[in-house]
């Protein structure tokens, strides 16, 4: 089993210069003809993790919507874009301030394509996923490259959780609690929803402590496409400086046949990966100890611990941690955010979804003592 992945060169959000990369990685895997059919229905699915502007790098840039969305015009499709963002909690309404912020409100304007909410889900297996799957012929994702303190990366598999109907996601997390756990339903909602083509926007990228405010930029430059999210997803964690099973939505979704993870069988079209990776990415620190070889964890994972610590400093009293905790541990006391460690597992929802950079990770001594 052979897959293709193009990767086109791109440095900035200039955009012309991210209509020819968006469009030169399309046409290396065969233009965007091959893959969706004229005067069809097609939903694009950005990631829209929270209501920030283009230029904090945690959503996927509009200018690279607009890229997609003009190959898509040219074939005369109805277009959609939506996505599902993480902060919605119990209050739908929020998507509205995603869509302003992150300026996917404006590029869906002037180019008069359709904005919508995932506001209707169909029960798909164990998960509800957006009616706009019905409703449209092709799913084209385009995911925003980045670290991920829980799966380490967010990327082409990472993406279509966004899918999932809001509430459900808080769900989701309870039920599945381990990061092995976590994978196998992004496996699973990947082989329900096969998007007909994915390109990643990798230009401005996130290290460290991602996927949101607490991340760190890092201008990678490269824009990549495919229809294999796994094959995708394995030549992101090789630019990160990983291996692709150290990503185990890859590692499971490969195990399941679902796409190539191995590099050998991956045709790589434009830039050489080799010329696309520098150094390596900084890990987050709650998910470094899962990629460390197992006899070594096995001696020492009682003293290599992270966990969620709240920077009062930096918190605004949002209280949108307290939505999103899966366990329901983050309570108010004295008119502020507590986190109880006695029911922590450690998924870092509540960092991730934090407006504010005020959520940090806490190490143990000697994970600070061997670099982690």
């Amino acid at each position: 089993m052979n897959s293709s992945v193009a990767i086109a060169r791109c440095d900035n959000y200039d955009p012309a210069q991210v209509s020819a990369a968006v469009k030169r990685a399309v046409d290396l895997t065969g233009g965007i003809g091959a893959f969706v059919r004229p005067g069809s229905k097609v939903l694009v699915k950005p990631n829209l993790l929270m209501a920030q502007p283009p230029e904090a790098g945690i959503t996927t840039h509009p200018e690279v919507v607009r890229a997609v969305v003009r190959l898509l015009k040219e074939l005369g499709c109805k277009i959609f874009i939506g996505d599902g963002p993480s902060v919605w909690g119990s209050k739908p309404e929020n998507v509205d301030d995603v869509y302003d912020k992150s300026g996917i409100r404006t590029l869906a304007r002037e180019e008069g394509i359709n904005l919508v909410k995932f506001s209707r889900h169909r029960w798909r297996e164990k998960f509800p996923l957006s009616c706009w799957l019905d409703d449209c012929d092709y799913l084209v994702s385009i995911p925003k490259f980045k670290t991920h303190c829980f799966t380490i990366l967010t990327g082409a598999i990472k993406n279509l959780y966004g899918l999932v109907s809001g509430p459900s996601k808080t769900e989701l997390h309870k039920q599945y609690i381990t990061p092995v756990g976590f994978a196998g339903i992004l496996a699973d909602i990947y082989a329900v929803v096969r998007p007909a083509l994915t390109i990643v926007d990798g230009i401005m990228a996130m290290e460290g402590d991602g996927p949101g405010t607490g991340g760190k930029l890092r201008n990678s430059g490269v824009l990549i496409a495919g229809n294999d999210c796994v094959a995708i997803d394995s030549i992101l964690a090789l630019i990160m400086g990983l291996k692709p099973d150290d990503i185990l939505s890859t590692k499971e979704a490969s195990g399941r046949d679902l796409g190539v993870s191995d590099i050998a069988s991956i045709r790589i079209h434009g830039e050489k990966l080799a010329d696309v990776t520098g150094k390596h990415f900084k890990l987050p620190t709650g998910s470094v100890a899962r990629i460390i070889p197992q006899v070594i964890l096995g001696i020492f994972k009682r003293f290599i611990r992270s966990h969620p610590k709240i920077n009062y400093n930096n918190c605004a009293d949002c209280r949108i941690c307290i939505e999103v905790c899966p366990q329901d541990i983050i309570k108010v006391k004295a008119g502020r955010p507590v986190i109880d460690y006695s029911g922590c597992v450690h998924c870092f929802c509540c960092q991730e979804s934090c407006p504010n950079a005020a959520i940090k990770i806490k190490k143990s001594f000697l994970a600070k003592l061997i670099g982690l």
